[in-house]
């Protein structure tokens, strides 16, 4: 199901864009100068999203400090505060100018990189696509992440967890956000809590109570806070003006978790039981007081390391580990993925969960 539901969403995404063609003497993934070594010094391109979470500005500063430490030079570029495609683009262009010999990206986009990916090849880096997958083109080399369908399930889970908890028996009446259009992730998260779901659903246990299921009504466009909130208040108008209780939102992180909540607040109703995904800190506080039901574990610290140890076994001419070699259909080929666990944290493990970080364990003693 889940390499069905990766491979649905790489085609999809493919109507998006056609790109130029590529040269069939461009090297293969894990071939070419940066697969060979490289000299200490190197330049590392870093290209990464707008500042739209906590996680993505901590990414930042975490690879500038780590490549140094490391002994490379990087190149940290964020899209425009839009998050827009043609500014990343750009960035990407750049850092194959400069000669960077290997060049992680973190989408604004995934399926509209082609161009740029192929030119990176063709200049001899290696390209790592970085927590979002880089779609429908050979010319990229792996994928690091943490393994976002199962923060799906989890989500889908703690859902139905938090709902019975608060309410024994059925049925139970949810809406349904996912995230952003363009970003490749938000399908495999709303895949992955829908195969949780969709079962309970089925059977009658839950209920949406819009009956919007599908993922176009349901995205929250850039990943906007404003937009899932409009589309909450929306809600709340168009189906729970009387007395119809709403117990539960898949949210599919912090910033739109906090979003919802306020949206619930401000109407005067009871918060329903709403997930999320980030560990973001106010979030976290807000699970903590026993508002927000959950969040999810993604150590960034962790998934930045990892990119990190990619980068220096390329360097000195080795093949980086990976993991699973099977589920990434970006529409061109099966990207090579190391993925690492995510765990799900409500307020009854969030302690042992933060145990080791030094922001959001003293949140939660």
């Amino acid at each position: 199901m889940r390499k069905l539901a990766l491979a649905t969403m790489a085609v999809a995404a493919g109507t998006m864009l056609v790109l130029t063609s590529c040269s069939s003497s461009r090297t293969e993934a894990g071939s070419g100068d940066a697969a060979s070594g490289f000299e200490e010094g190197s330049t590392i391109g870093i290209a990464l999203p707008a500042k739209t979470s906590e996680n993505w500005v901590l990414a930042g500063d975490l690879f500038n400090d780590g490549l140094e430490e490391a002994g490379f030079s990087p190149d940290v570029q964020y899209a425009a505060a839009s998050g827009t495609v043609a500014n990343q683009q750009e960035q990407i262009q750049s850092m194959v100018t400069k000669g960077a010999k290997v060049i992680v990206i973190g989408a604004a986009d995934g399926a509209q990189l082609g161009t740029q990916v192929a030119a990176a090849k063709d200049a001899g880096a290696t390209v790592i696509a970085y927590d979002r997958l880089i779609l429908n083109t050979e010319d990229v080399d792996y994928y690091v992440a943490y393994d976002n369908y199962n923060v799906g399930e989890l989500q889908g889970q703690a859902l139905l967890d938090g709902m019975a908890a608060k309410k024994a028996d059925g049925p139970y009446t949810i809406e349904l956000f996912s995230g952003s259009s363009d970003d490749a992730n938000s399908s495999v998260f709303f895949d992955g809590a829908m195969s949780v779901l969709q079962p309970a659903i089925d059977d009658g246990t839950v209920v949406v109570g819009s009956g919007q299921t599908d993922i176009k009504q349901t995205a929250t466009d850039g990943w906007k806070a404003e937009n899932a909130q409009r589309r909450m208040d929306s809600l709340l108008t168009s189906t729970y003006s009387g007395d119809t209780a709403l117990d539960g939102v898949l949210s599919p992180n912090d910033t739109l978790a906090r979003a919802i909540i306020t949206s619930v607040q401000q109407a005067g109703k009871d918060v329903p039981v709403v997930t999320g995904q980030d560990s973001e800190v106010e979030s976290v506080k807000s699970i903590m007081e026993g508002v927000q039901y959950s969040t999810i574990n993604k150590d960034t610290r962790n998934l930045v390391s990892q990119t990190i140890d990619m980068v220096t076994a390329l360097s000195e001419g080795e093949t980086p580990e990976t993991n699973d070699d099977e589920s990434y259909d970006n529409g061109e080929k099966v990207v090579p993925a190391y993925l690492l666990p995510p765990q799900i944290v409500t307020k009854e493990n969030a302690a042992e969960a933060y145990a080791n970080d030094p922001t959001l364990g003293p949140l939660t003693k």
